[in-house]
C-alpha cells in the first residue's frame, strides 16, 4: 500500500488535488473531516475545549467554530492549546482509518492533512509527501471571495499556518495551485502517472 501525505495552505488548492486523487482511485482520508468528528457534541475533545476556553467555545451544545477561530487565529498560544487538544484524537482516528484501508487492500491511501507540517508529520510518516503551493496574495483573494473573509482575517488565517517553504522542505513533490482547478488536476494526473504503481 502506497501512503501519501497531502498538504497545502488554506486556499492553495489542496481540496481540488485531494478530490482528483480520489477520482483516480485513491482512498482519501480527510483529516479535516476527522477533526470535525473529534469535536462532535458530547465528545471528550469538546469537553476539553470548553474546559480550556470556556462556554464561549460552544453554542447549542456544538463547537462554535467562528467563536473559536476568532480566539485562536489571533493568539498563537491559544492555537497551540487547541491543537494539543484536538490533534491526538485526530491522529488516533487517522490510524484507525489507515488500518481499515489496509484491511480492505487499498493500494493507494492519501491522507489529506492541512496541518501536516504543524503536527510534526513528514516523509517519515508517509511513503511520499505532496504539497500544493500558491502565492499568498492569490490565497487572500480566494478567501475573501469564496469565504467572505476580511483581508485581515484571511492574512491571519494564512499566517497561523506553516509557510509554503516549510511545507516544501518535507515534500517529495510540490504542485502549483496558482492556476485553474483544471491545471491543478492535470498536475495530479501527471504525478499519479509518474509515482503510483500501475497496479493501483
Amino acid at each position: 500500500m502506497l501512503r501519501i501525505g497531502l498538504t497545502g495552505g488554506i486556499a492553495a488548492g489542496k481540496s481540488t488535488a485531494s478530490a482528483r486523487f480520489g477520482e483516480l482511485g485513491a482512498t482519501v482520508i480527510d483529516h479535516d473531516a476527522l477533526a470535525r468528528r473529534a469535536v462532535a457534541p458530547g465528545s471528550a475533545a469538546l469537553v476539553e475545549i470548553v474546559r480550556a476556553f470556556g462556554d464561549r467555545a460552544v453554542r447549542d451544545g456544538e463547537l462554535d467554530r467562528a467563536a473559536v477561530a476568532a480566539i485562536v487565529f489571533h493568539d498563537p498560544s491559544a492555537r497551540a492549546q487547541l491543537d494539543e487538544i484536538v490533534h491526538p484524537y485526530v491522529f488516533a482516528m487517522s490510524k484507525a482509518a489507515d488500518r481499515q484501508a489496509r484491511a480492505q487492500k487499498a493500494q493507494v491511501v492519501v491522507h489529506d492533512i492541512p496541518l501536516l507540517v504543524e503536527s510534526g508529520q513528514g516523509s517519515a510518516d508517509f511513503d511520499m509527501v505532496v504539497t500544493v503551493a500558491a502565492d499568498v496574495e492569490r490565497r487572500v483573494a480566494r478567501l475573501m471571495e469564496s469565504r467572505g473573509m476580511t483581508e485581515a482575517d484571511a492574512r491571519a488565517r494564512i499566517a497561523s499556518q506553516a509557510s509554503d517553504e516549510q511545507r516544501a522542505a518535507v515534500a517529495d513533490a510540490v504542485l502549483d495551485g496558482n492556476g485553474t482547478a483544471e491545471q491543478l488536476r492535470a498536475q495530479v494526473d501527471e504525478f499519479w502517472a509518474m509515482s503510483v504503481p500501475v497496479t493501483a
